[in-house]
């Protein structure tokens, strides 16, 4: 083709079909940049960016403009703001959110993650690193290895990342020493050769200006390595989610009429083919693959990361929550295990409170049966360890109301993670690493008997209630309860008190009254009462009980209607003034530390069922005023 001659349209889209079937072919590989704060981790994405010129000009010109206005670097332009693109992140010059770009080399397609250094930002980059498979950890070559340095580590190590860049980053303001850089590299090894990472490549550089990020630096003739994007282009990350045993978690069930029923949801390892035996996880039911839907219609097989419905040759009872498998490698089913967890609140972690466990697919009522040890961030050592603060580390044994399907996240990362939720705020507070199921699990079953709940209420021709009175010390919870007590017994009533002092002269006399014993403090005593519920008994519990979530935890293991909050309603000045044991003046004088209402906090109820305001009322009053309630609000006969 001559110089004058144009292109016929078979050639130009002979050239655009090779182009798109050449980027369609090209590997993918997800990285994340994290480490301390300020050590560069937006400019160095930016960089990026710049480099493979994958910024409009429209964009180039917002970021001239916001680098003017919050900019770090005089007249030239701020990279780092390509990132930062909440206004909070370019007034204060930090990551907040997890970004994620796109971008592409002739080599390879990249999905980078820039993740936030500050601590109270921990939890964004747990986020970042589980999905990928490669981490540069930027180290500011000013100030070294520094404590976020090594938690990000570890928990890119914690989260299955394999594969590390040590860009040890600003080195032109240490006139590019190579002493300086190779001390780091040093002191990066001595921690980080514990974690088990399978290649860890340091590279000295200038984000800023570009030394050894895409091009080869004239600064410093005495590094012979390749530059990042080299690295990244050629490093070699096995993905082994196709290889791996099918797991298929079940996110919808597609059922439009009475002639089609499909499972779907997105392959999360593992290939399937039609005609393949599957099993239901946690049924261990049994059924073959009769067709396989694709957003392209029916196909023969698919895989890993592919979204897809099946359709099984067999009516089985399947829904959300559940996976289909592959029947000769199973997942673990069981209501308890081991996992390695981050702490993402502000709060604690408390053993014993309940939580929302939540994975892919499913969700059940999850307490932290045992907290096992906390891991130190500057040696890795396993501490011993009542709670975790947020941005902490652990281990800690998981007991779950209902079982899940799950594999061991060292097996496979897809199966084997979960977060939780707190049950009041909704929020999310910890991720999750499952280590191993704990047998013992499998080994406990409910054992039938003959003389049920049923009987025992039967017998003594009553309903069982669970009578939860809260309120603060002195409110008047155990005289009012006591008189309630008199008042059934009179009526014929069988009955029990479980106040919260006796109760710690016995069952509880080994917890303190610190947030994590008063936790478990009011589990074994709503476990207590459910059990006296189940002998027929009407249970009064009379305790402080200051936590709403240990208080809807009660609630959520009593039948249907069985359990009655009763709000002792008595402000905080009367509850000083009348001060029947002292304790009030002792703990203003600093001598009881964790008194709730005064160093500890009491968290009224939103919606008791009876609510008695105290003041200028009895108690015989307020003890007529529940036994009116308690004969208005019988329990429905199916309810038992």
């Amino acid at each position: 083709m001559t110089r004058l001659e144009k292109p016929t349209e078979d050639a130009a889209g002979t050239r655009l079909g090779v182009y798109l079937a050449t980027q369609k072919n090209k590997g993918l590989l997800r990285f994340l940049t994290c480490g301390s704060v300020d050590d560069g981790k937006s400019t160095l994405i930016g960089r990026l960016l710049y480099d493979t010129k994958l910024i409009f000009e429209d964009q180039l010109a917002d970021v001239q403009n916001a680098s003017r206005k919050f900019g770090t670097t005089g007249e030239d332009i701020d990279l780092a703001l390509l990132v930062d693109g909440l206004e909070a992140e370019r007034e204060q010059g930090i990551t907040i959110d997890v970004a994620y770009r796109f971008f592409t080399t002739p080599a390879r397609k990249f999905i980078v993650a820039d993740t936030p250094g500050h601590e109270q930002y921990t939890r964004n980059m747990a986020t970042g690193a589980s999905t990928a498979d490669l981490a540069v950890v930027l180290v500011d070559a000013r100030k070294g290895v520094l404590p976020q340095t090594r938690r990000h580590s570890f928990i890119a190590s914690l989260l299955g990342i394999r594969h590390v860049v040590v860009a040890v980053n600003k080195i032109d303001l240490i006139d590019f020493d190579r002493g300086r850089f190779e001390a780091i590299v040093a002191d990066y090894r001595a921690f980080a050769d514990k974690l088990g990472f399978t290649s860890i490549a340091p590279i000295p550089m200038s984000a800023r200006y570009g030394d050894n990020v895409s091009i080869r630096s004239e600064h410093m003739p005495w590094y012979d390595g390749p530059t990042l994007i080299e690295h990244l282009e050629q490093v070699v990350v096995d993905d082994d989610r196709a290889s791996a045993p099918f797991r298929f978690p079940i996110q919808y069930v597609n059922r439009p009429n009475l002639d089609f029923r499909g499972f779907a949801g997105t392959i999360a390892t593992g290939r399937v083919a039609v005609g393949d035996a599957v099993r239901v996880a946690k049924s261990g039911k049994q059924s073959l693959v009769r067709e396989i839907l694709s957003p392209r219609g029916s196909v023969k097989a698919a895989e890993a990361h592919q979204a897809v419905t099946l359709l099984l040759e067999d009516e089985i009872e399947l829904s959300r929550g559940n996976m289909l498998v592959a029947p000769e490698a199973p997942p673990e089913v069981s209501d308890q295990f081991t996992a390695d967890i981050v702490w993402m609140d502000e709060h604690p972690l408390l053993p014993g409170r309940s939580y929302i466990l939540r994975t892919e697919t499913d969700q059940t009522p999850a307490t932290v049966s045992e907290l096992k040890y906390r891991v130190n961030i500057e040696n890795f050592a396993h501490e011993a360890a009542s709670s975790l603060a947020m941005n902490e580390i652990g281990s800690c044994n998981l007991s779950l109301q209902a079982p899940i399907a799950f594999d061991p996240y060292g097996e496979n990362r897809s199966t084997g993670t979960f977060i939780l939720i707190d049950r009041t705020t909704n929020r999310t507070i910890a991720a999750g690493m499952i280590a191993h199921g704990l047998r013992r699990a499998t080994n406990v079953h409910w054992q039938a008997l003959d003389v049920d709940r049923k009987a025992h209420a039967a017998l003594k021709n009553q309903r069982p209630r669970v009578l939860w009175f809260t309120g603060m010390s002195g409110s008047g919870k155990s005289t009012i309860a006591n008189l309630v007590e008199k008042k059934l017994h009179s009526e014929g009533r069988h009955t029990y008190i479980l106040d919260g002092d006796n109760v710690r002269h016995g069952l509880n006399r080994d917890l303190g009254f610190t947030d994590a014993d008063r936790v478990e403090n009011i589990r074994r005593v709503a476990e207590v009462a459910r059990l006296m519920a189940d002998a027929g008994l009407i249970v009064i519990v009379s305790f402080i009980s200051p936590f709403r979530s240990e208080r809807r935890a009660a609630r959520e293991i009593m039948r249907p209607g069985e359990f009655v909050e009763i709000f002792v309603d008595t402000p905080l000045e009367e509850c000083i003034r009348r001060d029947p044991k002292g304790l009030y003046e002792r703990a203003l004088k600093g001598e009881i530390p964790n008194f709730t209402g005064i160093s500890s906090p009491y968290e009224a109820p939103e919606n008791a069922e009876i609510r008695l305001e105290t003041v200028g009322r009895t108690p015989e009053e307020m003890a007529e005023a529940i036994g009116r309630w308690l004969e208005e609000n019988q329990p429905a006969a199916g309810d038992e």
